[in-house]
């Protein structure tokens, strides 16, 4: 066998690799792009090329009292969704980890329901559920189902920080005397943080974004900003909705960005 080290491909040679990566995502980005452009237009219509340019449709958005109720219902959603589902999908995460029992197979599977089944499917389900229970077109039920749709990627997040985590840490501070759940909160979590701040970042983000579950199971009062962009839509074409699309698009970013900042830093 030979001892020479494989020399690496320049990068001259690669490029028919880069170009065909950047084809792929200019084709998965392009939709989303043309809508920012097309929120900073004059037109009473949704137009691209935007015929001249505008804050027209941010201000409708940030002036009208029912995009803000509509906004304010999504935010509050989505914090108590992210209190909820942080925990438990931390403590799922943890248990996962350990995976020392018989139903941690059961644990996998359950949660990967969320993830594999299609998320319309869901909120039917959610939808008659809710119906028997009577909690439909609640803030209650809202932070339910966004829960169920949260807890995998918290789970995830956190498992993955475990598994470069040195357990035995924990295992010191138990045969000291402390306690499980002592030792974790004291020890574990700690130097696990920056993936639960991560799950957090997710856990709200997948509240705030969701719109399929949230058509089917919030109206009124508590109908969620995706909600009432889809309702919007369905009445008529209003140039508002490419203003709210490009702020979520913003905010997406922003919370993705900052869970891998945090990832590089737990990382160093």
């Amino acid at each position: 066998m030979s001892d020479e080290t494989a020399l690496p491909i320049p990068h001259a040679r690669r490029l028919w690799l880069y170009a065909l990566g950047a084809l792929v995502l200019t084709f998965l980005m392009a939709p989303s792009l043309i809508i920012i452009p097309m929120s900073f237009s004059d037109s009473s219509f949704l137009q691209f090329p935007p015929p001249a340019w505008s804050l027209r449709w941010y201000h409708a958005y940030f002036d009208s009292v029912e995009w803000q109720e509509a906004t304010l219902v999504s935010v509050k959603a989505a914090l108590l969704t992210t209190i909820v589902a942080t925990p438990l999908g931390t403590a799922a995460g943890y248990a996962l980890n350990a995976g020392q029992f018989r139903l941690a197979w059961a644990i996998q599977a359950v949660l990967a329901v969320p993830l594999i089944v299609p998320v319309i499917l869901i909120g039917i389900g959610a939808f008659f559920l809710y119906a028997w229970l009577g909690i439909n077109n609640s803030i209650g039920g809202l932070v339910l189902a966004h829960t169920v749709l949260a807890i995998p990627l918290v789970a995830i997040t956190v498992l993955s920080g475990l598994k470069s985590y040195d357990m035995n840490q924990e295992l010191v501070a138990r045969s000291l005397g402390a306690s499980r759940l002592r030792a974790f909160l004291f020890i574990t979590a700690p130097q696990i943080r920056f993936s639960i701040v991560s799950g957090a970042l997710f856990a709200f983000n997948t509240s705030f974004d969701e719109a399929v579950v949230s058509f089917f199971i919030s109206g009124g009062e508590t109908s969620t900003l995706t909600r009432r962009m889809f309702s919007a839509l369905r009445d008529q074409i209003d140039p508002t909705i490419a203003a709210i699309s490009t702020c979520l698009i913003v905010l997406s970013v922003l919370l993705i960005t900052l869970a891998q900042l945090l990832g590089r830093k737990r990382a160093a």
